[in-house]
């Protein structure tokens, strides 16, 4: 028991106070993380109560995983029981997470499949004053598609108050939602959110892949860039200018930085109200006035 309140300490060490009593069998199990989503199982764990007791956690949604032992291990033999528990779990959890994005893709395509062409009119569209392009539409929910290699991996659904999320452990790190046809030579714009995309395409008549997210800003410019090695690569960045440490910016910066990429933020004139912050809130407040 003194093993399972101690891996209990290191989990809520990380994530805040859990309402769980580790259970220690060496298998995986999910648990509500605090501050996710009502509902959500992001948190997992696999704790091993023999030998030198020892476990491993993490998050699902921030791709997190940490390493836990009730002490240091005294000799070769105990480093390697602990070294084979932590590949373990690794195998556990990469077969758990490929289960999850396999079940998603498959319902992914199901929706897309069944769904008919998004309206114009729907709230979120005017509200970005957007073309729906390819996006599907399912009971008043957008379907924005997510794809990687080709094909379609999860969807975005965008309810018609604006709320947005990605389907239940569906594949996001590496993706994109695609808009227009890339070509050799030509610009390739890469941005966050898929309004964005959509006003970058509309101005310009370019290609764009929606990250969907800063975060994932480098791992899709990382992949465009391997894929698409001629085209003409360039960050469209979101200038977060309320937010505490600019985090649009500065992932846009550090993924033209690594890629060596061109680089492209909101040319602001002083005159918007600064609570702007991407090429779609430029392009509605400049239809405004």
């Amino acid at each position: 028991m003194d093993c399972v309140i101690g891996f209990r300490d290191a989990l809520q060490g990380t994530f805040g106070l859990l309402d769980l009593l580790p259970i220690a069998d060496g298998s995986i199990h999910r648990f509500h993380v605090p501050g996710d989503k009502a509902g959500t199982h992001n948190g997992w764990y696999l704790l091993f109560a023999d030998g030198i007791a020892s476990g491993c956690y993490g998050s699902w949604k921030a791709s997190s995983s940490h390493t836990w032992s009730s002490r240091e291990p005294a000799n070769a033999l105990e480093a390697e029981q602990v070294r084979q528990r932590i590949e373990q779990a690794r195998r556990q959890r990469e077969a758990e997470q490929h289960q999850r994005q396999q079940a998603a893709a498959e319902y992914a395509n199901r929706l897309w499949r069944d769904a008919r062409r998004a309206d114009p009119a729907h709230p979120y569209l005017v509200a970005k004053g957007a073309h729906p392009y390819t996006l599907r539409q399912s009971d008043g929910v957008l379907l924005i598609p997510l794809v990687r290699d080709g094909q379609l991996v999860n969807l975005q659904r965008i309810k018609p108050d604006g709320s947005k999320r990605f389907l239940f452990g569906g594949m996001v790190k590496g993706c994109y939602s695609p808009l227009g046809t890339i070509t050799a030579g030509a610009p390739l714009y890469f941005c966050e959110g898929w309004a964005t995309g959509a006003t970058i395409h509309a101005d310009t008549g370019a290609a764009v892949a929606c990250a969907m997210n800063a975060g994932n800003l480098l791992p899709v410019g990382q992949r465009l860039q391997r894929q698409h090695p001629d085209a003409v690569l360039i960050v469209a960045g979101d200038d977060d200018r309320m937010t505490d440490g600019n985090p649009g910016k500065v992932a846009a910066n550090n993924a033209a930085a690594a890629l060596g990429c061109g680089l492209v933020l909101p040319p602001w004139s002083g005159a918007e109200p600064l609570e702007l912050s991407d090429f779609n809130d430029l392009a509605n407040w400049r239809a405004k006035q």
